[in-house]
C-alpha cells in the first residue's frame, strides 16, 4: 500500500520487524501520542498485534527492512491495512531520537552526543521513528518502553 495515502482514523501501531526482536508502537485514536511503546520477540509482537486488532486497529505502518515481506503478507491475511516504510537510516535518526525521548542522565551527559548509546535496545524508537516519518510529525510518548 502507498504511503502517500492519509493517515486512517484510529489507533495505529508501527512495526519494525526483526528476527529475534521488534519494536512495536501503539497511538491513541486521535493519534497525537505513543500509548504503548515495546521490543519484544517476534512472536509476542505477533500476539499483541492480534489483540489490537480485534480493538479496532485501523492500520498498522510496517519498515521495510529485514524480515517484513512475511510479517506484510501475514498482517494483509489477517485483513489489517498494511503501510510500508522505507527504513533505510533509521538505527543511527532513531538513536539520536532515543537522546530526545530519554534525555541522558548522570555520566552519560558528559560524553559527546556521537558516543552515546543508549543502555537498553531501541527498537521501539526505531518504530516510533517510523511512524513518526509516515505521519510527517512527532509523536508525544507517555510512556517508557518495555
Amino acid at each position: 500500500m502507498s504511503s502517500d495515502l492519509p493517515p486512517p482514523a484510529g489507533r495505529l501501531a508501527c512495526l519494525d520487524p526483526g528476527r529475534s526482536k521488534c519494536g512495536l508502537v501503539c497511538t491513541d485514536a486521535a493519534q497525537r501520542r505513543i500509548t504503548t511503546a515495546l521490543v519484544l520477540p517476534p512472536e509476542a509482537a505477533e500476539r499483541l498485534l492480534r489483540q489490537w486488532q480485534q480493538q479496532a486497529l485501523a492500520a498498522v505502518v510496517l519498515g521495510d527492512g529485514t524480515g517484513s515481506r512475511p510479517w506484510r503478507q501475514q498482517l494483509e491475511d489477517w485483513g489489517l491495512r498494511v503501510i510500508t516504510v522505507d527504513e533505510r537510516g533509521t538505527t543511527l535518526a532513531a538513536r539520536e531520537r532515543y537522546w530526545q525521548l530519554f534525555p541522558a542522565q548522570g555520566w552519560r551527559r558528559l560524553l559527546p552526543k556521537g558516543l552515546r548509546q543508549p543502555p537498553r535496545d531501541w527498537d521501539d524508537v526505531v518504530a516510533q521513528l517510523l511512524l513518526e516519518r509516515w505521519l510527517k510529525r512527532p509523536l508525544l510518548r507517555t510512556e517508557p518502553a518495555r
